[in-house]
């Protein structure tokens, strides 16, 4: 009997997110629900992450009920997945327990099995209430370990540093910080854990060390979440799965590649060559990829680098000889732990199914693809893009100065957005720290929870005014308001507990997003009412005891 890999399928949420800054409409969704559910995958990432705030935002959707059409087709066939902050769960700011206690359990109830949780900060503490919470409920708590890399500095910088008697850190962020919080959240809670690597940078020699690592330390399954954007995420895939992974992340074809997750083919055919059996049908993911492949068509508009992947049938093609023998090499190149081997063969396999080649902006500089778009749009709008350069060569600094913290939303936008501040700050001749974001010094504050190495406590004064790290105090929370509308009828902006927590959540957007529900249900009643007394004035009811029946 073969050894089981688990597929987790990422195309409805952060494939569709990567790639399409989740734009898949309601209808486009449900066009390939059944079929989802006969392809049998162990589980469905769906939900949370961008999905509530776009839906909304963009596409006039209620969330919840994204959610519930999603569970009514699938049941029990997969897993359904979501995404989470811990404390944060989509904002900025750590919510109290009776928010996070209200959302884990309504989204368990609309049908998320698997909570995928993590914290920015790797802090561990900011997610033991959704780990509890969750699992009350009745689902499972897969807790994310944030990874990331060390900043680069220059040997000038460092000696800089040891001279001004602040010396830079030496390497943080090895295999052993990763294990011990893998640990801790196995300790707290967790039902497995995931390596969490939304900017791809987990190359396949890091794979080969920290795979067995965690398998050594760990009782509970490991998944492997990377994107292919610096051109790691298949051959560090594959070492993974070497190493004994026990689930891999994946997209269907047609949305892989790119900022986007390894397609489940790819995967497929490496599991297949290591005697691996995923038990996803091989046939219907094909027309999975039909489908798909139109509605990429229909998303052209969002659709950033509009390459589409080679179209392949995993249950009819073979490969040509000559790719067929990559994929044994890869294999060969990953169980020997030949890297630069490795990902030459991986890239040539990526060639072949056309996808975007490796961004070596962002493999250089060592951060989120979607964080250097961000902080290019940022100098451009300024008229600054001349000092690109200087801002990624600035990162680095503010990272640190913030206490090393991972670059994943929403410290990579906070730290992005502060580095092109500094650089502002530093060509109108004005102190860099000057006017620095509520967020940063939030940050630097404590606000946000434990960063993986102290901040300066002098930084923290000049910046936050305070000394001593200032945990956030949530016991002064305030909900926020649901107003009677009474151009309405006087009904209530939330009519129930779930759409109270979408304004809790996401105030600025679900606040226009209801008024627009409520608005919509006063105007169908009222013609409801409208055609009832037009009906009565056409004699078309008959009075029995002076009521009116149809």
């Amino acid at each position: 009997m073969s050894a089981k890999l688990l597929i987790r399928d990422l195309t409805l949420r952060d494939g569709q997110q990567s790639q399409f800054a989740t734009r898949m409409n309601q209808v486009q969704v449900d066009r390939v629900l059944g079929l989802f559910r006969e392809a049998g995958f162990h589980a469905m990432e769906v939900w949370g992450g961008a999905v509530p705030d776009s839906v909304m935002r963009y596409l006039g959707e209620d969330p919840w009920t994204r959610l519930e059409s999603i569970k009514a087709v699938i049941g029990d066939r997969s897993s359904l997945t979501a995404l989470s902050r811990g404390r944060n769960l989509f904002g900025y700011n750590p919510y109290p327990d009776s928010v996070i206690e209200g959302f884990c359990r309504n989204a368990v109830q609309a049908g998320i099995g698997i909570m995928r949780i993590f914290d920015a900060l790797n802090d561990v503490d900011n997610m033991r209430s959704s780990i509890r919470f969750v699992k009350d409920a009745g689902g499972r708590a897969d807790c994310a370990v944030c990874y990331t890399v060390d900043p680069k500095f220059t040997l000038a910088a460092r000696i800089r540093a040891t001279v001004s008697g602040h010396p830079l850190p030496r390497k943080v962020f090895g295999v052993d910080y990763f294990v011990d919080k893998a640990v801790a959240l196995q300790e707290a809670g967790a039902d497995m854990i995931s390596i969490k690597d939304m900017a791809g940078l987990v190359d396949p020699a890091t794979a080969g060390l920290l795979i067995p690592a965690l398998k050594k330390r760990l009782d509970i399954p490991i998944d492997m979440h990377t994107h292919c954007t610096p051109g790691f995420g298949v051959a560090t895939c594959l070492m993974a799965m070497v190493n004994g992974c026990d689930m891999i992340d994946t997209v269907c074809l047609p949305f892989s590649g790119g900022p986007a997750a390894p397609a489940f083919e790819i995967v497929e055919l490496f599991a297949r060559k290591l005697g691996l059996e995923t038990g996803v049908d091989a046939a219907v993911v094909t027309r999975i990829n039909r489908e798909l492949t139109e509605v990429r068509r229909e998303l052209a508009e969002f659709d950033q680098f509009k390459l589409f992947p080679r179209e392949f049938d995993l249950s009819r093609d073979n490969l040509p000889d000559d790719i067929d023998a990559l994929f044994d090499s890869a294999v060969d190149a990953a169980r020997g732990s030949k890297i630069d081997r490795l990902l030459d063969f991986c890239h040539r396999i990526e060639a072949w199914f056309n996808y975007p080649p490796p961004d070596e902006v962002v493999r250089v500089a060592q951060i989120p693809g979607g964080m250097y778009t961000n902080m290019l749009a940022q100098m451009k709008s300024a008229n600054l893009s001349v000092h690109m350069k200087e801002v990624m060569q600035t990162v680095p600094s503010v990272r640190l100065a913030a206490g090393l913290p991972p670059l994943v939303t929403p410290t990579s936008q906070i730290v992005g957005v502060q580095a092109v501040m500094c650089v502002i700050n530093r060509h109108k001749g004005v102190p860099v720290w000057s006017n620095p974001s509520s967020q940063f010094v939030n940050l630097v504050k404590g606000s946000y929870g434990r960063t993986p190495v102290p901040v300066d406590p002098d930084f923290r004064q000049m910046l936050a005014g305070v000394r001593e790290e200032t945990p956030w105090d949530t016991s002064g929370y305030k909900p926020q308001e649901n107003p009677e509308l009474p151009e309405f009828g006087g009904v209530r902006l939330a009519a129930n507990s779930r759409e109270e927590l979408l304004l809790e959540l996401f105030p600025n957007v679900a606040g226009p997003f209801l008024k627009g529900v409520r608005k919509a249900e006063f105007e169908a009643e009222r013609r409801r009412l409208g055609e009832i007394e037009s009906m009565a004035n056409a004699g078309l009811f008959t009075a029995i005891g002076g009521n009116y029946l149809a």
